[in-house]
């Protein structure tokens, strides 16, 4: 039987953020609220030179070689901060990161579940096209608006994999358990440019389907509690994870349940850090997990759950392989973390109100922008992405 998985993984996030115990003695807030009770140190800001496109090539670009570039068949970007709504944000991508011309390029939406759903299509797809690899991007800007109670959930970034036969990171196993229900705890009318949400029940519906879907998982497989090394869970805010975690430990046995918190502390250094990623926030804990704990090896299961409100869920695992850590680049992540640039709360304001909005032209003073791939400007309404 053929393998599919991860074969390579890559992140990238804005070179600026805010610490979170100046954001709440800026709102007149106890620090430990965020830092404790919400679980985030850090949040990354966006400056206007980027938005999803670019970190989606940010994050694509170092991981991929030549030949890889040619042999891609299909670019998968998952995002609910589409810049379009028409023209997929992969399109874009192809071209700046000198892609397969020959290939197909597809954007894909629903809340923050849509990197699953993306990563699920590329395993189908490799599975029957033999020898095809496939690029799928989860890219977000989480925004809810300053001095509003979800703004501390916010952040963005992008996480890149590239999904091929005998990978080296891990094997999508197909153990799917998946559930769709039409409930109203966020969501983002095309008129708005931040998000709607009613965060305690959002809180609570992600519980819920995390403990029916991981029910029925266990019906479906006989599999137990005592079959994973590590779960990695959608991360808006880490304390949500930690929260599901703890309703099925009483499964495990008490070694087991010492192992699976320390997994979790692994799993959600770099999220605490860069903060949420909607589509991308269970892949950069995934991401995290890999990089962090010092006891996964090989053949290791690890139970991943996905939700995005509106709302859907899914849980599965994957087998991590023989060096997974090679399929990641060496110190990339410490390298971006403790290359970024801390704003102050005033300036982090500004910089929250002026991205690129309206149809005028306009020149962005790319700069100040360390990154590879930025956006220039809107001339004639058309985005301006350049290399430099």
């Amino acid at each position: 039987m053929t393998m599919i998985g991860i074969d390579k993984m890559s992140f990238f996030a804005p070179h600026q953020y805010i610490d979170m115990v100046a954001l709440a003695k800026a709102r007149h807030e106890e620090p430990d609220k965020y830092l404790i009770g919400i679980g985030q140190t850090q949040q990354t800001v966006v400056p206007a030179t980027q938005d999803i496109v670019t970190m989606a090539a940010n994050a694509a670009d170092p991981m991929l070689t030549v030949e890889e570039r040619a042999d891609i068949t299909t670019v998968i970007v998952a995002t609910e901060s589409g810049i379009d709504n028409s023209k997929s944000a992969a399109v874009y991508v192809q071209r700046l990161l000198g892609l397969n011309k020959f290939a197909r390029t597809i954007e894909m939406k629903q809340a923050c579940f849509a990197g699953t759903y993306g990563l699920m299509q590329a395993r189908d797809y490799v599975a029957t096209h033999p020898g095809e690899k496939v690029l799928v991007i989860a890219s977000d800007i989480a925004r809810y608006g300053l001095h509003t109670g979800g703004e501390v959930t916010q952040g963005a970034g992008a996480v890149a994999m590239l999904v091929t036969e005998n990978p080296r990171i891990l094997t999508l196993n197909t153990d799917n358990q998946f559930m769709s229900e039409d409930i109203m705890d966020f969501w983002r009318p095309v008129y708005a440019t931040e998000a709607l949400v009613d965060g305690k029940y959002s809180a609570d519906v992600y519980r819920e389907f995390f403990q029916t879907l991981w029910a029925r998982y266990q019906t479906q497989t006989e599999r137990t509690i005592a079959d994973f090394k590590a779960f990695a869970f959608h991360l808006p805010f880490t304390k949500m994870g930690l929260k599901a975690l703890r309703d099925i430990l009483p499964e495990a046995n008490e070694a087991q349940q010492e192992a699976l918190l320390a997994e979790f502390e692994a799993s959600r250094v770099f999220n605490k850090r860069i903060g949420n990623l909607y589509t991308g926030s269970l892949y950069l804990s995934l991401y995290s997990l890999l990089e962090n704990s010092t006891t996964l090896q090989a053949g290791d299961r690890i139970g991943l759950f996905s939700y995005g409100s509106g709302a859907e869920g899914e849980f599965y695992s994957a087998t991590l392989q023989p060096d997974f850590k090679t399929g990641l680049i060496k110190n990339h992540m410490s390298t971006l973390l403790d290359q970024r640039e801390e704003l102050s709360i005033a300036t982090y304001e500004d910089v929250f109100m002026s991205g690129l909005q309206g149809a005028e032209d306009r020149e962005l003073d790319i700069s100040q922008d360390p990154a590879k791939f930025v956006l220039a400007g809107l001339r004639g309404q058309q985005r301006q992405y350049l290399a430099h």
